[in-house]
């Protein structure tokens, strides 16, 4: 029998992704403790959760919607922010599993903390989280390996030159975050502008690509294997925050319908990837596939989502992997890396 850990469940954080972040954790807590470990819920809003407060403190569904400014400022800033590493919950932990999306959980500056502290913690390590969380620097190693991803402008470029350069419809988004918060499909010049002002409330630098459309692919890599490629269908027309998030509102196919060449490829690209970004343990990466058959590579996830509507666990179940061993698995495959493998 595998010996029982000691796991930390950071989850939750200060950001539009908190709701998103506490249902990934609160799933990953149970699973784990399905599975016979300790697990302590730490949120770098407050510190360690009390077991007794757990259901008070990490309730809640994600909603429709992100939490709004005001929300948000209800928290403060991180109560804990720098000194997670030194929360005893955390020290005491044989292993981090983080639980955290968006700023300060996926862009590598909780694990870089971690790093300096000696603490094992899941996902990627500091470089790979931070090439992975910014899509500009992600979009240029794709290009440079050779993994095909839809056309950008520079950060510098104004509405007329986007459209000229990308042609309409196209995307606007943040080039840092995630769970497409920020993001608009804008189908006339006049509405780039309004457009690149939404995304900039979340991010000084704003991505403009060629909208690709197509099927909505993603493939999740688990310690460096692909698992099968789901497809999403989501009922809007692109996968938002809201089809993301809520029971019902999109359909999902695990394994896609794909011939085998199809998933062979996908999967291949998928890999490279996840390679080109330096990505550890386990990561997702999202595609479209253009009537014509092409993949575009849109992005990698770093820590991707581990809630009930969300796609890593739909890819495992596909390939014979249950839930609560994903998170084991995650967990025990961090451990290794911590005792003889360079995270840089």
């Amino acid at each position: 029998m595998s010996a029982t850990m000691k796991v930390a469940v950071v989850l939750g954080g200060t950001n539009e992704e908190r709701n998103v972040s506490l249902a990934t954790g609160r799933a990953v807590v149970s699973a784990l403790r399905e599975r016979g470990h300790e697990v302590v819920a730490v949120d770098p809003a407050h510190g360690a959760v009390p077991p007794e407060e757990e259901a008070r403190m990490l309730g809640g569904a994600v909603g429709a919607d992100p939490p709004g400014i005001q929300d948000l400022a209800r928290l403060g800033s991180s109560a804990v922010g720098a000194a997670l590493a030194d929360l005893p919950a955390v020290r005491r932990a044989d292993v981090v599993f983080l639980a955290l999306h968006g700023e300060f959980g996926e862009d590598g500056t909780v694990q870089g903390l971690l790093d300096l502290a000696g603490i094992a913690y899941t996902g990627s390590g500091c470089l790979g989280s931070a090439a992975a969380f910014d899509k500009r620097i992600s979009k240029e190693l794709f290009d440079y390996a050779g993994v095909p991803t839809p056309k950008w402008t520079q950060a510098s470029a104004g509405p007329r030159e986007i459209v000229e350069a990308l042609g309409l419809p196209l995307v606007v988004k943040p080039a840092s975050g995630g769970s497409t918060v920020g993001l608009s499909v804008v189908r006339t010049e006049a509405e780039v502008k309004p457009a690149m002002e939404l995304a900039a409330r979340y991010d000084d630098d704003i991505l403009c690509e060629e909208f690709v459309a197509g099927r909505e692919l993603t493939v999740a890599v688990l310690d460096g294997e692909p698992l099968p490629p789901v497809e999403i269908i989501p009922s809007h027309e692109i996968y938002d925050y809201e089809c993301k998030y809520s029971e019902g509102l999109s359909r999902y196919e695990a394994p896609a319908n794909l011939s085998d060449a199809q998933t062979a490829r996908l999967q291949d690209l998928a890999v490279l990837a996840y390679e080109a970004l330096r990505q550890d343990s386990y990561s997702r990466v999202d595609f479209r596939m253009a009537e014509d058959g092409s993949f575009s590579c849109l992005e990698a996830n770093s820590l991707p989502g581990l809630t009930a509507t969300s796609l890593v666990p739909k890819a495992a179940a596909a390939a014979g992997i249950g839930f609560p061993e994903l998170c084991e698995r995650i967990a025990r495959s961090a451990m290794r890396q911590a005792g003889g493998v360079d995270r840089g």
